[in-house]
């Protein structure tokens, strides 16, 4: 495993204005209890705010849906641009430190670890445009930041014919599923289980990217 971990830690300062009160607060109860049985009214105690404050910064739930998913693309995607792995020499190396660093983020029960974006993904996509596009940048645009360093990874490893962007969706994919299959599991057994995916998913790029070099030899 890289050297380069850190341990899993908030991704985002306290808020103190209301809008960023209610944005955590629906991070929180959307990892918690999923959008469609989070309330308004549970919103607004969560954050400790009036409902009046509630629909000065959003004109409906589906509103904070949308603005919570691009909070949540924000926040993540500063904690992974400035992550330790994106300092490795080696390609090979930057891209096994990104999977290294999402298994070292899973810990406790799933609402500690899962994402908001593909859990109100899940349950929004057919009923909410805005919240679907929102979430879809977020993870999408996880893929997007880990794309170049898979891209110079297969040219390190003098691999052809493998497309840096499908790469950076199956790690998407199997991030998402990893959650999936933890939240089917008892509080006890969830983190395992995800972490379980993960390890796979790192030994798949450890030999993808090995192959080309074996090939050479």
């Amino acid at each position: 495993m890289s050297i380069f971990v850190i341990p899993n830690r908030p991704f985002r300062p306290k808020p103190e204005s209301a809008r960023g009160k209610l944005l955590e607060a629906a991070v929180r109860l959307v990892r918690r209890n999923g959008y469609t049985a989070t309330s308004v009214d549970e919103l607004c105690g969560e954050a400790g705010v009036t409902k009046g404050a509630f629909f000065h910064h959003f004109p409906s739930k589906e509103a904070l849906g949308a603005a919570t998913a691009d909070y949540w693309s924000q926040s993540t995607g500063g904690f992974f641009a400035e992550a330790p792995f994106q300092h490795h020499a080696s390609a090979v190396e930057r891209v096994l430190g990104y999977i290294d660093l999402r298994i070292a983020l899973i810990s406790g029960p799933p609402e500690s670890f899962s994402c908001v974006a593909g859990t109100m993904l899940q349950e929004s996509f057919a009923a909410s445009e805005p919240i679907r596009l929102a979430c879809r940048d977020s993870i999408m645009g996880n893929a997007a930041m880990i794309e170049p360093h898979i891209a110079a990874a297969l040219d390190e490893a003098g691999i052809t014919g493998e497309s840096a962007a499908s790469l950076a969706r199956h790690i998407q994919a199997v991030i998402q599923g990893a959650f999936i299959l933890a939240k089917s599991q008892s509080e006890h057994d969830a983190a395992q289980m995800a972490r379980e995916q993960l390890h796979h998913l790192r030994r798949y790029f450890e030999l993808l990217l090995s192959k080309g070099q074996t090939d050479a030899c």
